[in-house]
């Protein structure tokens, strides 16, 4: 089994900054892609930035030069650092995880999510 716990969202004014963070646990044989999405009320979910097992990141086009993406394979851990903040950034922000619990399965695992809302 594999699990997903993210933290750092929170409440926050514009222009300010928030670091949420993703750890996996559970059997994990190798995590390869890692990724943060948002959905927004009303919305459909849509992706924020993701990174692969070397470190390759991609992000939204419109996010990428406020939000930053960085893993930590020693720690089976996602971050998103964002910044510069605005009120059309406040969504509910979901950890996602390519897992392999072996050499030969890999599975998507997603987060419960984490709340972020900046006020104007």
């Amino acid at each position: 089994q594999v699990q997903l716990e993210e933290s750092g969202g929170g409440l926050v004014q514009t222009g300010g900054s928030l670091r949420l963070s993703c750890v996996v646990s559970g059997t994990i044989f190798r995590i390869d892609d890692m990724g943060w999405y948002r959905q927004a009320p009303g919305k459909q979910r849509e992706l924020v930035a993701q990174v692969t097992s070397d470190g390759t990141t991609n992000y939204a086009d419109s996010l990428k030069d406020r939000f930053t993406i960085f893993r930590d394979n020693t720690k089976n851990t996602v971050y998103l650092q964002m910044s510069s903040l605005k009120p059309e950034d406040t969504a509910v922000y979901y950890c996602k995880a390519v897992v392999r619990r072996n050499r030969f399965v890999s599975n998507d695992y997603w987060g419960q999510g984490t709340q972020v809302t900046v006020t104007s």
